[in-house]
């Protein structure tokens, strides 16, 4: 690779992490808890849990893909899935609690692609038929081998071993 695109490659985890910190300093300047994390350490973004983080932080409007706990306390369940529904994105979501047919109930309430019920979102499996709901995902609700059909466009290609001599 040349140098203009190592400059490429390496200049992305500084942005995300750069991306990462910004949300998490708006956070904690509106009154959240920084419990640990939160600062790049080089390229290198340590993982990072904040609590009370409520509606009006970035923290809690946008989708950190990376090593950022979010916890925003809730009053019931009305209230969580009144929170949950606040955001645009869906990709994954999980409920934890120790009745399963409650967690679940609540689950059915969300608006996710993968719902996970005592167990952290990040379970997934590439035959799963989801694409994320809101602005997350691939804008469909297929994944695995039915999302080949979706996103490929089939070529008739004939060969032969040399070109057909014609009478013309």
């Amino acid at each position: 690779m040349g140098s203009r695109c190592r400059a490429r490659l390496s200049a992305a985890p500084r942005s995300q992490g750069a991306g990462w910190e910004a949300s998490v300093a708006d956070a904690v300047v509106k009154g959240a808890t920084l419990h640990v994390g939160g600062k790049a350490k080089g390229t290198m973004f340590p993982a990072t849990v904040l609590s009370g983080v409520k509606p009006g932080m970035r923290a809690f409007e946008e989708e950190i893909f990376g090593p950022v706990a979010v916890i925003a306390g809730f009053d019931d369940d009305d209230h969580a899935v009144k929170l949950a529904k606040m955001s645009d994105f869906g990709l994954a979501g999980s409920v934890i609690g120790g009745n399963v047919a409650r967690a679940r109930a609540v689950g059915n309430r969300l608006r996710v692609g993968h719902l996970h019920i005592n167990d952290q979102p990040v379970i997934s499996s590439p035959l799963a038929p989801f694409g994320g709901r809101g602005k997350s995902g691939n804008g469909t609700r297929i994944s695995g081998p039915a999302i080949w059909e979706e996103f490929t466009q089939y070529v008739w290609i004939t060969t032969k071993p040399a070109a057909t001599a014609y009478p013309f």
